[in-house]
């Protein structure tokens, strides 16, 4: 390759650079068309020259000289435009071999072929429950695995253990409780298998933060600020309202969502989900419209959802707050604090929520059948405070307080409150 080539590289990538103080090299005066960019890319450690401090830029290069340039830039792709990293990524295709040898390594080679990558979290954890006064003492394990198929498909899954520290039982329970096939085609998505599906702010009125729904969905996107979905399938978990009222599990459910970032940090969500299949007559259609919003302002963010069971009198749910901070468990001493009121009819929660105290438990037919709740689940308000602070490189302390709660009929929930210890890796 001539070395021409390599100044009009230089050239290309030079626009991420800034302005040379001095003349690197004896023979490129300041007057050659590539001075600059020659320049540059010498002050960013991307081309050295030769011992003697000559460039020579009539001379032949060797494909190995010419793959050195290229992993040096590749140490530096994050400060390249998308069209200078879609170059460099022809450049890495091209010098494959050559980059190899250096130990480079090549990653958009590597997902050509397979290539599959773990993460995970772990979590110490203490509970107290509202009502029955009891509490807990937990730990968590997760494992996240992906593997790359193809350029635009992927699998996913996760393995989650838990146990419980007060037990006498030495041993907890160990699962995949999520896995799934990712497929893009150009703007859009399809997704097939068992994931996390989510209606509302806190992550799901339905039963949100956990992989729970066994189907299919297609999502869309319009430009990089919108984007839609729609999905068909069943929940494999949450709680069974009264008998004769509704049936929740391994039931057909149709739902729809629109994703709106309207500007930085600001985002507004609108969600239907609708039961499709049905068991008695008094079951009827399930249908629930949901719409959140986030607005930013300045370090603060108010934040407010309201839920809404369209088929009959089941009620409603909403909730209000208002946070401050942004916690960012990859940088210590970052944190974040929120603050909002929950008004939930138990026609609209059916299950665990991304929220770690159990108010929301309320609401369930029988959890709480012996503590004053006459065996139906509540209409319950109550305030909840979360926070989180990071203490270390991927390690933060995560807490809640929920406090002041009403339940419409029955003994209203003593506060409930919890702490916890949370490692990523």
């Amino acid at each position: 390759m001539k070395k021409s080539m390599v100044l009009l590289m230089a050239a290309l990538t030079s626009a991420a650079a800034v302005v040379s103080a001095s003349n690197p090299f004896s023979d490129v005066s300041v007057n050659d068309w590539a001075y600059q960019a020659v320049s540059d890319l010498s002050d960013q450690g991307v081309i050295e020259g030769y011992p003697d401090g000559t460039f020579r830029g009539e001379r032949n290069v060797t494909r190995f000289e010419m793959a050195q340039i290229v992993a040096r830039l590749m140490a530096k792709e994050d400060q390249l435009t998308a069209d200078q990293r879609a170059s460099l990524a022809k450049l890495q295709g091209e010098y494959a071999d050559e980059l190899s040898s250096l130990g480079v390594r090549v990653a958009k080679l590597e997902k050509q072929v397979g290539n599959i990558s773990w993460s995970g979290d772990a979590r110490a954890r203490y509970l107290n429950k509202s009502l029955d006064n009891a509490d807990t003492w937990d730990g968590r394990i997760r494992l996240f695995v992906k593997a790359d198929i193809n350029p635009t498909t992927y699998v996913r899954g996760r393995f989650n253990s838990t146990f419980n520290y007060k037990t006498n039982s030495p041993n907890g329970s160990t699962s995949m409780d999520m896995l799934y096939v990712d497929h893009k085609i150009g703007p859009a998505e399809i997704k097939l298998g068992r994931y996390v599906y989510k209606l509302g702010n806190q992550g799901g009125w339905i039963y949100g933060g956990a992989p729970d729904f066994d189907g299919a969905e297609a999502s869309f996107r319009l430009g990089k600020d919108i984007s839609l979905k729609a999905g068909y399938g069943q929940f494999n978990q949450g709680d069974t309202l009264a008998k004769n009222n509704f049936d929740f599990i391994d039931k057909d459910f149709f739902y729809a969502g629109a994703d709106w970032k309207y500007m930085p940090k600001g985002l507004l969500q609108l969600g239907y989900l609708r039961k499709v299949s049905k068991t008695n007559d008094s079951d009827k259609n399930y249908e629930v419209m949901d719409a959140n919003i986030t607005i930013p302002v300045g370090d603060f963010r108010i934040y407010g959802d309201y839920a809404k069971n369209t088929i009959g009198d089941k009620g409603t749910g909403w909730n209000a707050g208002l946070g401050y901070g942004t916690m960012n468990a990859k940088k210590p001493g970052t944190w974040q604090l929120e603050a909002y009121y929950n008004d939930v009819d138990r026609g609209i929660y059916h299950g665990g929520n991304p929220i770690q105290n159990n108010m929301f438990d309320a609401t369930r037919d029988n959890t709480w059948k012996a503590n004053g709740l006459g065996g139906k689940g509540e209409d319950i308000k109550f305030w909840n405070v979360m926070g989180d602070v990071a203490i270390m490189k991927n390690v933060f302390i995560h807490g809640e307080y929920a406090f002041g709660a009403q339940a419409e009929k029955g003994k209203d929930p003593a506060d409930s409150w919890t702490l916890s210890l949370n490692y990523n890796f």
